[in-house]
């Protein structure tokens, strides 16, 4: 019977390797955290600039529209810590490094290149984020959006948006942190068996037994031919 559905594999932790923080093999932990801040800093913009806009003639959206991008702010802010963590452990034990020093020297390849440049950007939307949130709260009595926070929160979102980039190059094209399926794999094989992690290969299905073949009914010999 065929199968459509392969559920099993995705959420089995038995036979993946253990990374410490950066996760498990096929399951870094960097990765969904990204999705925090690059949407509540991309939201936080977008509730402000309602709120300066749609506010204008309406102090309740003014007022809502400004409370709401602050709390989400704040969300990915919080997240974001988690995610620098991750990151950095990635650029240190992710990337081949030399031994000496306290971190070791990396390989000066386009892979770390393209990650000190995504960590740059990324800190920098942390360095606005911090200073927008200072600001913000500092005027929470307000009750709208200023010119200022708005502006800071317009430029954090253009650049996550803008360091995610990188981000997808690293891990699309450039395969970083990416578990190698390896050469024994059947994952793009066509069986209804699936492959699990830690397995070189998936167990091949079970062979059914060989048909029985019927027996053939000997005629009874002639007495006339005379054997």
């Amino acid at each position: 019977m065929p199968r459509y559905f392969s559920i099993r594999p995705t959420w089995t932790m038995k036979g993946r390797r253990f990374f410490g923080i950066r996760g498990w093999s096929g399951k870094p932990t960097h990765p969904p955290l990204t999705d925090f801040p690059v949407v509540c800093y991309a939201l936080a913009a977008l509730f402000d600039l309602v709120s300066v806009i749609g506010g204008r003639n309406d102090a309740a959206v003014a007022h809502d529209f400004f409370i709401a991008a602050t709390l989400v702010l704040v969300v990915g802010f919080v997240v974001s810590l988690g995610t620098i963590l991750t990151g950095f452990w990635d650029w240190w034990k992710g990337l081949p490094r030399r031994k000496g020093g306290t971190l070791g020297t990396a390989q000066h390849t386009q892979v770390w290149r393209t990650a000190n440049w995504h960590m740059t950007v990324m800190l920098t939307v942390t360095v606005l984020v911090i200073a927008d949130l200072v600001i913000r709260l500092g005027s929470l009595h307000d009750g709208k959006s200023s010119g200022v926070v708005t502006g800071l929160s317009v430029i954090a979102a253009a650049l996550v948006l803008f360091g995610a980039g990188y981000g997808g190059t690293l891990v699309f094209e450039y395969q970083f942190n990416v578990e190698s399926i390896g050469k024994n794999s059947t994952v793009w094989d066509e069986t209804e068996v699936d492959q699990f992690p830690g397995r070189k290969k998936a167990p091949a299905p079970a062979e059914a037994p060989p048909p029985v073949a019927a027996p053939v009914d000997t005629p009874p010999a002639d007495p006339a031919d005379g054997s």
